[in-house]
């Protein structure tokens, strides 16, 4: 039987999600935990692959259960038993049963990320969000990132020498959002991202920000597709995959 599991997880003490040599990475702790009750080796796959430090509010994955292993829905066994091996990093929320061709990766149509963002020093909000300074303008910043919408190809924003088969995305909105006083986050949606995009994307807007791009310059940092065109990688920590859909599931 495939299952779509419905986690979170914070970044932090993680080397992204996906399974390395000699490196803790989420997808790896749980699968140990899942093979570890079902006494069976498991693997699990997930809906992206965020990077070290990176957060996620919802993950979704799949996985296949042997036929004669069966998920408790009434008592919750199971799941207390995952999340006591996963550790207090990682929340797993419910496993739902799906047609055995569902793919967690394949079949979303849309992912959106949030970059939180605050101004002033603030003990409270730790490290997943990122201390901007007050002169940051984030109306200049809305008009870079309102340029940003459509499919296109986003290889100024892509990690170099990245297996994929195309840096085409359907970018579909992307805004900064106020917060509450002094907090802000930007949120942004696509079919598919690229690795680092989100970062990347963040740290080119912050530099319109800080006054040092103008907003329009965005459309030619895209046409130029090099890396070098855009702005520095902002840090992981205050990244957060935010919500992910698919056509015939909603969690």
């Amino acid at each position: 039987m495939r299952y779509f599991m419905h986690l979170a997880y914070r970044g932090e003490n993680f080397h992204g999600w996906q399974t390395q040599p000699n490196a803790s990475s989420v997808q790896q702790t749980i699968e140990e935990a899942i093979s570890t009750i079902v006494r069976h080796p498991t693997a699990i796959v997930g809906a992206g692959r965020t990077d070290a430090g990176v957060n996620a509010r919802m993950m979704i994955a799949h996985l296949d259960l042997p036929d004669d292993f069966k998920v408790d829905k009434d008592d919750g066994k199971f799941l207390r038993g995952l999340n006591t091996l996963v550790g207090r990093d990682i929340a797993i929320y419910s496993l739902r049963p799906v047609a055995a061709n569902a793919h967690a990766r394949f079949d979303a149509t849309a992912r959106s990320y949030r970059y939180f963002a605050h101004r002033g020093k603030n003990p409270f909000v730790g490290r997943q969000s990122w201390q901007a300074p007050d002169s940051l303008d984030f109306d200049r910043m809305n008009a870079a990132a309102a340029l940003l919408p459509g499919r296109r190809d986003f290889t100024s924003f892509s990690k170099l020498h990245t297996d994929v088969k195309t840096n085409i995305c359907n970018l579909r909105a992307a805004k900064w959002i106020a917060d509450g006083e002094g907090r802000w986050y930007f949120e942004i949606t696509a079919d598919r991202f690229l690795r680092n995009m989100v970062r990347a994307i963040v740290g080119t807007l912050v530099e319109v920000g800080r006054g040092r791009l103008a907003p329009e310059e965005m459309n030619d940092i895209i046409e130029r597709r090099d890396r070098s065109a855009a702005g520095t990688s902002m840090p992981g920590e205050a990244l957060f995959l935010w919500d992910i859909q698919y056509p015939y599931i909603s969690f």
